[in-house]
């Protein structure tokens, strides 16, 4: 399992992905990035705890609009197409947010 830093507004974080979806886990957290950065632009810095858990909000509704607009739930195994397998970054990638907005907020940071 490869380990990869991912910086979201402007702190950096360790992340394990397998071996070889280095870059793609890249291309997400700075995807994720951009979605917190444009919110602080728009609200100010509101605590990471926040940002984090908007972006992550936000990144479920995109999640569920592509699965809507596809007329069929998007499959997210091994075998899936390209957009499924995007979707599936995505997600793992709001669980992880997810799970570190958590340690954030207990850490009263």
């Amino acid at each position: 399992m490869a380990q990869i830093l991912v910086t979201i507004n402007g702190r950096t974080y360790p992340v394990a992905c397998h071996d070889g979806e280095e870059q793609r886990t890249e291309e997400l957290g700075r995807y994720v990035d951009a979605k917190v950065r444009s919110f602080v632009r728009e609200l100010g810095q509101i605590g990471e705890t926040r940002l984090l858990v908007l972006a992550a909000l936000v990144l479920a509704d995109e999640l569920a609009d592509a699965q809507a607009g596809s007329g069929r739930p998007v499959p997210l195994n091994g075998a899936a197409p390209d957009e499924a397998r995007a979707a599936a970054g995505i997600e793992t990638l709001a669980q992880r947010i997810e799970a570190i907005a958590a340690r954030l907020e207990t850490a009263h940071i």
